[in-house]
């Protein structure tokens, strides 16, 4: 299984097969691309996959020592995403699969990050409750099987990650804010700064954390004027305790959902999952309450072509393929909106 990510701002490529694993995989991203505009510009994007997916097959069949002849299918990120970026990748898997005449199959971008954990070596059984938490998404997902999804909890406006952004922005911190922002917080004092924990008491698994980042703006409104030689160490307190919130609301949401389910295993996919005082906090709460907690590999915590690779190999083996994703088909589409539960 050829696979081909291209949903934002990273073009990921890899090859997947069902009985030795990934045998290579390639990524490129864009943040120097986007650096100087502070975030992903559409267009610039499109365009950089455009560049760039060609060589990166190349690249992964040659690692590989594999044939194109040899692909049985072509999986690609059908959505959601960013619709131009969607379509680079999609009219190039389908008019390779075409050629090829093998099955081209669409993948939801979110499905092929809860199955990533799968990549990992240690993969864990279904079913078990999976953490979704990335720029774009903060949902809780009771994993079936593959294909088989059920919504528990979600975010009610911003997603961790873009939260982790916004904040990082209001910081002055560059592009990508997330990661500047979890490095800064390294540095960070705990107690100087008192954040709320939103929805952390709720009888819900949902999330909110527009709020916190308001709290943020508060926090920073009422600073002006202080001795800026400690401006630094400043912003890293606040951060830190920025950090502190997210993780505890996060950690505490995910425990109570794994006492509702009654599983006893969850799995933490998407960029967040990389946070490190996130694993550990995940970590801890899994000794206390007597759950097993998996991560995939931090390369594949962010987008990337394995986890479509395996998305599509389990959909193919499995038969899960459409009529419009047969070899002879020509017609292909892309669902930048798209709800995990909606039909393929």
């Amino acid at each position: 299984m050829l696979g081909i990510e291209s949903s934002c701002d990273e073009t990921g490529v890899a090859l997947y097969e069902t009985a030795s694993g990934l045998l290579a995989h390639a990524l490129h991203s864009q943040i120097a691309l986007h650096d100087e505009y502070g975030g992903v510009v559409p267009e610039l994007a499109s365009r950089d996959h455009i560049r760039r997916l060609l060589g990166l097959v190349r690249t992964v069949m040659s690692e590989a020592h594999a044939a194109l002849e040899s692909v049985d299918a072509v999986a690609y990120t059908q959505g959601p995403g960013l619709a131009g970026a969607l379509l680079v990748g999609a009219s190039f898997a389908n008019g390779l699969a075409y050629g090829l005449r093998v099955p081209a199959i669409g993948i939801h971008h979110l499905e092929g990050h809860l199955l990533s954990p799968l990549l990992a070596p240690d993969a864990p059984p279904f079913p078990f409750v999976a953490l979704l938490v990335s720029g774009g998404h903060t949902q809780l997902m009771k994993v079936h099987e593959v294909a088989r999804y059920e919504l528990l909890g979600e975010t009610a406006d911003d997603a961790a990650g873009e939260a982790f952004d916004k904040t990082a922005k209001l910081l002055g911190l560059p592009y990508p804010g997330g990661p500047a922002l979890a490095r800064l917080a390294e540095e960070g004092r705990p107690g100087r700064f008192s954040l709320p924990r939103p929805m952390i008491a709720s009888d819900t698994l949902d999330f909110s954390f527009s709020g916190l980042k308001t709290a943020v703006v508060t926090a920073l409104a009422a600073l002006k004027g202080e001795d800026p030689t400690h401006e630094h160490q400043t912003w890293a307190d606040l951060a830190a305790e920025f950090q502190a919130a997210v993780v505890e609301v996060l950690v505490a949401k995910c425990s109570a959902a794994m006492d509702r389910t009654g599983l006893d295993t969850l799995v933490v996919a998407g960029g967040v999952g990389a946070n490190r005082q996130l694993r550990a906090a995940l970590e801890q709460a899994a000794l206390r309450l007597g759950f097993r907690v998996h991560f995939p590999p931090v390369e594949y915590c962010t987008d990337n072509g394995a986890m479509i690779a395996l998305a599509g190999a389990f959909r193919l083996e499995r038969g899960m393929i459409s009529q419009t994703q047969a070899p002879r088909s020509h017609g292909f589409s892309v669902r930048p909106r798209w709800d995990l539960d909606a039909p393929v």
